[in-house]
């Protein structure tokens, strides 16, 4: 199963958490994690607009960065839902 981001779909099984920006990313560690993805070149945008959270992926044993305009309960319906 997958969960459609919007420009992308991510398969749900690959899926360690879903974040919402504003909140999360006041813990410096969070700012440092995602600084760190980026860096690395382990971060993909999936939006030309602003994003409002990222999901946390593992993929063939290397941690990816997906971040989305979507909202963090939007994504978690999405991912309840069955296509």
């Amino acid at each position: 199963m997958f969960l459609n981001a919007g420009t992308d779909e991510i398969r749900k099984k690959n899926i360690i958490g879903i974040f919402d920006l504003d909140t999360s990313t006041v813990s410096k560690k969070t700012r440092d994690f995602l600084a760190r993805a980026e860096k690395e070149g382990r971060v993909t945008l999936l939006t030309c607009d602003l994003p409002r959270s990222f999901i946390v992926t593992l993929e063939n044993g290397e941690q990816r960065v997906y971040l989305c305009s979507y909202s963090t309960a939007t994504l978690l319906e999405r991912a309840n839902s069955v296509y």
